[in-house]
C-alpha cells in the first residue's frame, strides 16, 4: 500500500517507463460478485429517500455504537503522531512559499485524467487532489486524516466512518461532501481503470449519511490494510462531473481540492502547476510546511540525454538520476565543482521491490519455467554492473528485496506450513532448494546449463539456431522498449543469447505505441517494476494473481495464472499481524521466485538527485520515503543561480 500522491505519481511513471502500469478491469472481485452488482449497491445507497435517509443515519447510529473518533488509523500499532501534532516530524513549517520547480518528464502526454484506462497522462496530477487521509514518509503503516476530519473504525473492522472536515473546499469555492466521496468511489470503481476495482474489491457498499458523513460497509474484515486503503480515495467533485465523460481522456484543466491546481497546458510538452493561494487545508497540521513551492513545470523530452544537457545548462532545476553512468561521469561540469549544482542521495527505507526482464507467459514460447530459467541464466549482470554501471547496484534476487519479508535459504516451519498444502502443485525446489535460486557465478558454465534446461525443455541448436524439436521453428525474442537508454544494456543479453541460438531484436518504439502494446500484452519480454512498501496488500492481487492474467493492461504483466499464488496472496491480504505478513509474503516471494516470471535485475537504496543550489529541506530526511513537498526555494540562492546562469549566457 502506498499513497495516494505517490500510487498515482507512480502510475503515471509507469505508464511511461513501465513501472507497473495503471491496471485494468477485473469482471468479478474476490468474493464472486461482479463488479456491476456492487457499483448497483452504492448506486441505491446514493438514490435512497430523505426519509429512507434518515432510517439508514439511525440504523447506522446504532450499530457505531461506542467507536471512538480519531484523527488517524494504523495498520497495527498505534499512530505515531499524536491528535494534537503541530506538523510532520520532517517538515519545517517556518519555511518560506514562492518559487519555481522546473523538471523534466519523459516522452509525451494527451490527457489530464490519471485515472482511466485511455490516454497517457501528464505528470504531476497528483498533486491537485485531495484524499480522504495521507500516510506520513515517517511511518509505514500509518493514515491520518486529511479530508477526514474525524474517522471512526469498527474494532472488528466492518465498517468504517469517515466524518469531511466542513472547512473543505474544491477550487472552486464549493464544499467537500459525503456524496462527493461516495460519486467518487463509485465512479472510479465503475469508470475508472480497474486497478480501482480490485482496490476496493471487498467495499459491500457507501452511503452518505448526512451532509459531511459517509459510511463504508465491508463484505469480510479479512484485509486489515482495506480501511487505509480507503484513505487513499481521491475525492472529485460530484458538480464539475455530472455532465462530463468520465471515461474518454481530456486536456481540460480538472478541478480537484488539492493544494495545486493545473495553470498551463501545452499538449505533450509542458504543464505548469501553480500553489492554490487559499487551499483549504494549508494549515492543517499535516499540511504545515509542505506546498512551498508556487510554480511546478513539467517540460517534456523525448530524450533523456536532452533532458539531462537541458539540466546542466539551466534549463531544469531538479533531476531525477535513473543512470548510474550518468551519475558517475555526466555531472563533471563547473557548475558541480564549485556547488552551483548539488548532487544529494536521499534514502529510501522502502523495499526494493522486482525490477527485471518481464515475461509475456501467455507466449507458448516462454510458458514453460525451464525456458524462463535458462533465459535468466544467460543475464550476465556482473558484467554489466562493472562495465555500464561502474559498480553502482546490487543484485536483485527477491520482490520483496531489502525487507523481513523476502524469502531465504529453505522454508522455515512457519512458510512449511503455508506451503505444505500445495506440495503437489508446487515444483519440489521451493520445498527442498534454498534461495536465492544457485546457479554457477561464470557466464559460459551459465550457458550450460541454460542449454540443456532448453534441451529438457524440446529445444536443440540447428544450424546455429534454437529450433522447436516438435515445430521445427527457431526460437525468437523480442523485447520491447520505450526508450533508447536500455538499448546499451540489453545489447549484452541479446549478445549472449544469440550464442545459444537465439534470434534477439530489440524494437524501441514511442510511448503511445509502447503504451498500446502494453495494453494488449503484445510482447515477449519488456522491463517492467513490481515496487513494494513495507506493508503490501490488496495491490498483490493486481501485480499476480489469475483474475487478472488476461485483463488488458492489468499489471499482472507476467500473466501468472497459479491457483497457488491466488491463495498465497489472499494469506497475505488477510494476515492479522506483522509476524503473519512477514511469513505469507515470504511464502509468495519463495513460489514466485520459483516460477520464474522475471529475470532480475538490479536495485539501489536511495533516491539520486541532482539539484541547482536554489532549494532547501529539512534534514535529516523521512525515514521510508522521499518526500520533495517539504522542499522550498531559498531566495537569496535562488538570485544567486539565476546570476549564475545568465552569466554564462
Amino acid at each position: 500500500m502506498a499513497g495516494f500522491r505517490g500510487l498515482l505519481a507512480t502510475v503515471a511513471l509507469a505508464l511511461a517507463i513501465v513501472l507497473p502500469a495503471a491496471a485494468l478491469a477485473q469482471q468479478h472481485d474476490s468474493e464472486g460478485k461482479s463488479g456491476e452488482g456492487k457499483i448497483a449497491e452504492v448506486k441505491s445507497a446514493e438514490g435512497k429517500s430523505a426519509e429512507e435517509k434518515t432510517t439508514a443515519e439511525q440504523s447506522a447510529v446504532e450499530k457505531t455504537g461506542d467507536v471512538p473518533t480519531v484523527h488517524a488509523i494504523a495498520l497495527y500499532d498505534d499512530p505515531g503522531l499524536p491528535a494534537d501534532f503541530d506538523h510532520l516530524p520532517y517538515a519545517n513549517p517556518a519555511a518560506p512559499k514562492g518559487g519555481t520547480l522546473r523538471r523534466a518528464a519523459n516522452g509525451s502526454f494527451d490527457s489530464t485524467n490519471p485515472f482511466i484506462i485511455q490516454g497517457t497522462p501528464a505528470d504531476g496530477l497528483n498533486q491537485i487532489y485531495d484524499t480522504l487521509m495521507e500516510s506520513s514518509a515517517d511511518e509505514p503503516f500509518t493514515m491520518y486524516g486529511l479530508l477526514a476530519g474525524g474517522i471512526r473504525l469498527d474494532p472488528d473492522r466492518h465498517w468504517m466512518e469517515i466524518d469531511i472536515r466542513p472547512e473543505a473546499r474544491f477550487h472552486d469555492g464549493k464544499p467537500v461532501t459525503a456524496e462527493d466521496v461516495v460519486f467518487s468511489f463509485r465512479l472510479l470503481r465503475d469508470k475508472g481503470s480497474p486497478f480501482y476495482r480490485a482496490y476496493y474489491a471487498s467495499v459491500e457498499s457507501a452511503s452518505a449519511l448526512g451532509e459531511r458523513t459517509v459510511r463504508f460497509e465491508f463484505s469480510n474484515n479479512q484485509s486489515r490494510e482495506l480501511p487505509l486503503i480507503l484513505g487513499q480515495l481521491p475525492v472529485l467533485p460530484e458538480h464539475y462531473w455530472q455532465d462530463r465523460d468520465f471515461t474518454k481522456p481530456t486536456l481540460d484543466k480538472l478541478m480537484g481540492s488539492g493544494p495545486y491546481e493545473i495553470a498551463e497546458i501545452d499538449p505533450g510538452r509542458r504543464i505548469v502547476y501553480r500553489r492554490v493561494d487559499d487551499y483549504w487545508g494549508r494549515d492543517l497540521p499535516l499540511n504545515r510546511g509542505r506546498y512551498n513551492i508556487d510554480r511546478l513545470i513539467y517540460d517534456y523530452f523525448r530524450d533523456q540525454s536532452v533532458a539531462l544537457e537541458a539540466f546542466l545548462a539551466g534549463a531544469l532545476d531538479m533531476r531525477i538520476e535513473s543512470s548510474a553512468k550518468n551519475w558517475a561521469t555526466a555531472y563533471d561540469t563547473p557548475a558541480v565543482e564549485d556547488g552551483a549544482i548539488q548532487r544529494v542521495i536521499v534514502p529510501d527505507g522502502q523495499p526494493a521491490g522486482m525490477q527485471g526482464y518481464v515475461f509475456n507467459t501467455r507466449r507458448d514460447k516462454l510458458s514453460d519455467p525451464k525456458v524462463r530459467r535458462a533465459l535468466g541464466l544467460v543475464f550476465d549482470f556482473d558484467w554489466i554492473n562493472q562495465h555500464l554501471f561502474y559498480g553502482a547496484y546490487q543484485r536483485t534476487n527477491s520482490y520483496f528485496q531489502n525487507s523481513e519479508m523476502a524469502a531465504k535459504a529453505l522454508p522455515d516451519d512457519a512458510e512449511l506450513k503455508l506451503l505444505a498444502p500445495y506440495r503437489d502443485q508446487l515444483p519440489d525446489a521451493v520445498f527442498d532448494q534454498p534461495l536465492p535460486v544457485p546457479q554457477p557465478e561464470a557466464l559460459r558454465p551459465r550457458l550450460r546449463e541454460a542449454l540443456d534446461l532448453l534441451r529438457e525443455a524440446g529445444y536443440d541448436v540447428r544450424d546455429g539456431k534454437l529450433v522447436n524439436l516438435a515445430t521445427g521453428q527457431p526460437f525468437t525474442l523480442e523485447f520491447l522498449l520505450y526508450d533508447s537508454q536500455w538499448e546499451r544494456i540489453t545489447q549484452p543479453f541479446v549478445r549472449n543469447l544469440e550464442r545459444l541460438g537465439i534470434q534477439s531484436k530489440i524494437r524501441v518504439v514511442d510511448v503511445n505505441q509502447y503504451l498500446d502494446r502494453l495494453r494488449g500484452f503484445q510482447f515477449d519480454m519488456i522491463v517492467g517494476s513490481f515496487p513494494q512498501s513495507a506493508n503490501p496488500g490488496n495491490e498483490q492481487r493486481d501485480f499476480w494473481t489469475s483474475d487478472y492474467a488476461d485483463v488488458p493492461q492489468s499489471r499482472n504483466l507476467a500473466g501468472v495464472h497459479d491457483p497457488v499464488v491466488d491463495a498465497l496472496v489472499d494469506r497475505l491480504i488477510q494476515a492479522d499481524s506483522r509476524d503473519e505478513l512477514d511469513i505469507a509474503s515470504r511464502a509468495l516471494d519463495r513460489v514466485l521466485r520459483w516460477g520464474f516470471y522475471v529475470v532480475p535485475q538490479w536495485n539501489f537504496d536511495g533516491t539520486r538527485v541532482a539539484v541547482w543550489d536554489k532549494f532547501d529541506y529539512p534534514k535529516p530526511f523521512p525515514r521510508y520515503t522521499p518526500d520533495f513537498t517539504v522542499w522550498w526555494v531559498d531566495p537569496d540562492r535562488a538570485r544567486a543561480v539565476t546570476a549564475r546562469q545568465r552569466g554564462q549566457e
